[in-house]
């Protein structure tokens, strides 16, 4: 059986991902709010990812407004194809037991 990639196999960080496949870029609050997740929960998975390759983040500033910009990566793109398509063939595999 294919592994699944550990990093976006948890729950919040593939939301994150799938939310971000759908977009060009988001920021902080929209995915915050979009998620219901705390400041903190997301900027711990934003950190994950980030560090994986998967997300790229672009801190700038609006005046004295701090703005935080999250877009999947190429490689990030490529690990949630691979994941669900990872996912697809254990289901195959499970649904001949069926």
């Amino acid at each position: 059986m294919p592994d699944l990639d550990r990093v976006i196999h948890e729950p919040t960080r593939l939301r994150i991902a799938t939310l971000l496949s759908g977009v060009d870029s988001a920021d902080f609050n929209f995915v915050l709010n979009a998620l219901v997740l705390t400041k903190g929960n997301l900027s711990s998975h934003m950190d994950r990812l980030e560090q994986a390759g998967y997300v790229q983040v672009s801190k700038t500033f609006n005046g004295k407004i701090p703005h935080t910009e999250y877009s999947l990566t190429k490689t990030g793109r490529k690990a949630l194809e691979r994941y669900w398509s990872v996912l697809d063939r254990i289901r195959e595999g499970l649904g001949d037991r069926g």
